[in-house]
């Protein structure tokens, strides 16, 4: 807990000295190929946004946010490749790029390590400020009715050190913004039934399918193990080490590493983190991998991630069925909300990547509508599941609730941008963003009251 304390503050201290608006990056179609390891960027202007229906004001607005940008998980990747790399060294067998690699990577391991593995960086700091910030300023009437009714801001969280961080940065630039709104935030709480679910009781038929499911299994094998990816993964490598020392690789002389798919894989991995990273440092990772080839590691993972998590199997629900929990306290809170039992004016909740991807799915949000049958690979070309925009870094789904007599409308925004809900639930009016919260229980779903 202290060496995160400490990262916190690092993190901060260094956002502080930089400009205050992240760079301008796509999330949709980039050239970066960074799949859910994408920086956040907000999808739409705020001087864009639809009008509610005349009368109608905001009372309420929710959130799920995943966390921010971040260091990796640990340096699994990195040391995995860094064996390779000295070994290689030792024997003469680096290209000229291939011996800046061992620095750069070094480098990036200990800068990760500094900040503490799994947790935010100077970007994903500055990420999820940012948000709040715009947040605020899209709804100014509803933090004014918040803070003159003295309403509640409840922050909850998965219990994971990047969520929790994420949901405290955030309380903590909205008080920043307007003062009046600091003894109006409730202490954070957990729950990581809510917003953990991969991993609580109530995923334990989903964790079987991941660990156990023969047709997952052989489906991700397949497409991993295709011509595409070796010739990929050779090409990579080939950047660092010299053909023979590949070809070595290749023939699986190396305990460590199973195949030259897995070696470039690890090095996809320190390219896909380094840019969560710029705030602390620019290790030019793209210099090992070229976009062609970044661009098929960046669709072997989406695939893993979209058959493990998103859409998956057309005949099957068990990657996102889980995921109703989550729906489900949306409108519980817009219930109480709509029939007086509730002071909150916000809820607002952190979470993960293994979260947001299942309930995009559930939701039948943008890019998370198309399953794949048994017969078929999810591919690039036919399905347009894509990390970067399902489950960004600081991905938010959020909905607000506007009020006008005893009737009651929803507008949803998927990363800041007023989003429709899926086929089959209707608009108060053609080409509206406005939903009527029974007509959404409806087509959701949910019984209307």
């Amino acid at each position: 807990m202290q060496k995160r304390t400490a990262a916190l503050s690092l993190t901060l201290a260094v956002s502080a000295l930089l400009p205050a608006a992240l760079p301008a990056q796509a999330t949709a179609g980039s050239s970066g190929s960074y799949a859910t390891k994408t920086p956040y960027a907000p999808q739409q202007n705020m001087r864009s946004y639809q009008h509610a229906p005349k009368g109608f004001v905001p009372v309420f607005t929710e959130n799920v946010s995943r966390h921010g940008s971040r260091a990796a998980s640990d340096s699994e990747d990195g040391d995995l490749i860094l064996a390779l790399w000295e070994k290689a060294r030792s024997e003469g067998q680096l290209t000229r790029d291939g011996e800046r690699f061992g620095g750069e990577t070094k480098s990036l391991l200990a800068t990760m390590d500094a900040i503490g593995y799994g947790q935010l960086s100077g970007r994903g700091v500055r990420e999820i400020q940012d948000t709040a910030a715009r947040l605020e300023k899209r709804l100014p009437g509803l933090f004014e009715r918040i803070v003159e009714n003295s309403e509640q801001i409840n922050v909850v969280n998965s219990g994971k050190d990047r969520a929790v961080d994420s949901g405290n940065l955030f309380a903590e630039a909205l008080a920043e913004n307007d003062p009046a709104l600091a003894p109006l935030i409730t202490p954070a709480r957990t729950d990581a039934d809510l917003l953990y679910f991969h991993k609580s009781a109530g995923g334990a038929e989903y964790r079987d399918y991941v660990e156990n499911d023969e047709r997952l299994a052989t489906t991700l094998d397949t497409i991993t193990n295709q011509t595409a990816s070796h010739t990929a993964a050779r090409d990579v490598l080939k950047k660092i080490f010299k053909p023979a020392f590949v070809e070595r690789i290749a023939a699986g002389e190396f305990e460590s590493i199973a195949t030259e798919v897995e070696a470039a894989q690890a090095v996809y991995a320190l390219y896909s983190i380094a840019p969560a990273m710029a705030d602390e440092g620019d290790w030019n990772m793209q210099r090992y991998i070229a976009p062609r080839d970044a661009r098929w590691f960046a669709y072997l993972s989406d695939a893993e991630d979209f058959y493990e998590k998103g859409p998956g199997f057309e005949d099957s629900d068990i990657t996102y069925r889980m995921a109703n929990v989550l729906l489900d306290d949306f409108f519980t809170k817009i219930d109480a909300k709509r029939n007086g039992t509730s002071d909150a004016g916000a809820e607002l909740r952190f979470t993960h990547a293994e979260e947001i991807i299942p309930l995009a799915a559930l939701m039948g949000l943008p890019g998370s509508t198309k399953a794949v049958s048994e017969a078929e690979l999810y591919t690039y070309a036919d399905n347009p599941w894509r990390g970067e925009s399902v489950a960004s870094m600081a991905t938010n789904i959020q909905w607000d609730l506007f009020r006008k007599g005893n009737r009651y409308l929803v507008r949803m925004l998927y990363n800041e941008k007023q989003t429709a809900f899926k086929k089959g639930c209707e608009p108060v009016a053609k080409g509206s963003y406005f939903y009527d919260v029974d007509e959404l229980k409806q087509c959701l779903g949910r019984t209307a009251p």
